[in-house]
């Protein structure tokens, strides 16, 4: 494999991961309707280290405004109570034994309509960390024919190639929101 297919490896590796980090956040923006998702990764001060949820607890969801979770040590219920009230979700469990229940609460338009907001700004975030590595993959390319290791046909192909790159990632982006907005505002 060559230099080239190398560097349009690395641009479309570094997009998609871009893509993966949209879609985890995302996964965790409340939409009213109850999910694993939400709280599985809150980090857990446990056994002197901090730990994700998921690694403590069986987490289910019996309903659709509903999620259970069954804390294995039972020492760690108040701690993870706790964690839960802080995590800026809104989310308020109650305790009964090693079982927390936490009732998720439906969103007001008016809310609805604020999380869509930050929703575009964050996606507009992501839009421009793909075009950042455009850029830096760009001046990388114009560069290798500065110097002489590629022509000036084949730097154009290849920044034609790392367009066409972004352009995908972009619209990836772009569907990732809409659905998202289309998941958030319908009730």
């Amino acid at each position: 494999m060559d230099t080239k297919e190398n560097l349009l490896k690395a641009v479309e590796e570094k997009m998609k991961k871009t893509l993966e980090n949209m879609k985890k956040e995302f996964l965790k923006i409340r939409t009213g309707r109850a999910s694993s998702s939400l709280i599985e990764d809150i980090k857990i001060n446990a056994y002197d280290t901090k730990m994700p949820l998921n690694q403590l607890s069986t987490i289910t969801v019996p309903e659709s405004n509903l999620i259970i979770v069954q804390v294995w040590d039972k020492s760690l219920v108040q701690t993870i109570d706790k964690a839960i009230r802080e995590a800026g979700l809104g989310l308020n469990p109650m305790v009964e034994g090693n079982i927390l229940k936490i009732p998720v609460p439906t969103l007001s338009e008016e809310r609805r309509k604020e999380i869509v907001k930050a929703l575009k700004k964050r996606t507009e975030e992501f839009r421009v960390t793909i075009r950042n590595i455009r850029r830096d993959y760009n001046e990388t390319i114009k560069n290798m024919q500065k110097n002489g290791e590629i022509s000036e046909d084949e730097m154009h192909k290849l920044l034609q190639k790392v367009q066409e790159l972004t352009d995908k990632h972009i619209k990836e982006i772009d569907d990732i929101f809409s659905k998202k907005e289309k998941e958030i505002m319908t009730v």
